[in-house]
C-alpha cells in the first residue's frame, strides 16, 4: 500500500469532527437514561469487524459495551462491571470473543521482549494472548464467577462470534467454576 492510499483510508481528526457536525444535526438520542435499559453489560473484543449493537439488535441506551483486545476479563473490565452493576443496576453479563482474533497470533514473550527493547521498560500489564477463543471465554466466565466484587453472577453467558458468517456460538462455563 502506498502512502497516498494510507492517507485516503486514515481519516484525520478534523475529518471526524466534520462527521460529528453532521451527526449533531440528526441527533435523536437526547434524554437517554444513564443506566442501560436492558440491565445488560457486554464485554467484547475491540475488533473492528464486530458491530456489537447490530449483531445483538441493541439500540443506544440498551447496554454498557466494554471492549478491549481479545474481550478478556482483566482487572479494568472487572472495575467497569462492578461500577455497571453496583451503580447502574446491570444484572446480566454477555462475553463475546471471536474467531480469527489477533491475540491468537501473538507470541507473548517475543512481543514483550520487543516492547522492552524499544522502550527500555518491560510492560507491567498482561497481554492475555490465547490459542483458542472458546477456552478463553470459559476462562473469562470463571474469572467473573470467582470475583468477590461481581454482585450478579446468575446471568453470565459467553459466546464466540464467527467472523466468517456472523453467528454467535455459545460457550458453556467450565463445570469446575460453576
Amino acid at each position: 500500500m502506498k502512502d497516498d492510499d494510507i492517507a485516503r483510508f486514515s481519516p484525520s481528526t478534523d475529518e471526524l469532527l466534520g462527521y460529528n457536525e453532521i451527526f449533531v444535526t440528526q441527533f435523536a438520542d437526547h434524554g437517554l437514561a444513564l443506566a442501560p435499559r436492558r440491565q445488560l453489560a457486554v464485554v467484547a473484543c475491540m475488533d473492528s469487524r464486530m458491530d456489537i449493537f447490530q449483531m445483538l439488535g441493541l439500540a443506544h441506551g440498551d447496554a454498557h459495551i466494554i471492549r478491549n483486545a481479545g474481550g478478556v476479563v482483566t482487572d479494568d473490565v472487572v472495575r467497569s462491571l462492578v461500577l455497571s452493576q453496583r451503580l447502574l443496576n446491570t444484572k446480566e453479563i454477555v462475553l463475546i470473543h471471536h474467531t480469527d482474533c489477533g491475540l491468537q497470533k501473538v507470541e507473548e514473550a517475543k512481543f514483550y521482549a520487543e516492547l522492552a527493547h524499544e522502550s527500555g521498560i518491560k510492560p507491567w500489564w498482561s497481554l492475555e494472548a490465547f490459542d483458542d477463543p472458546y477456552d478463553d471465554v470459559r476462562q473469562s466466565i470463571g474469572r467473573l464467577l470467582h470475583s468477590p466484587f461481581i454482585k450478579h453472577k446468575d446471568h453470565i453467558r459467553g459466546f464466540v462470534y464467527d467472523v466468517d458468517n456472523g453467528r454467535l456460538n455459545e460457550v458453556r462455563a467450565d463445570p469446575r467454576h460453576v
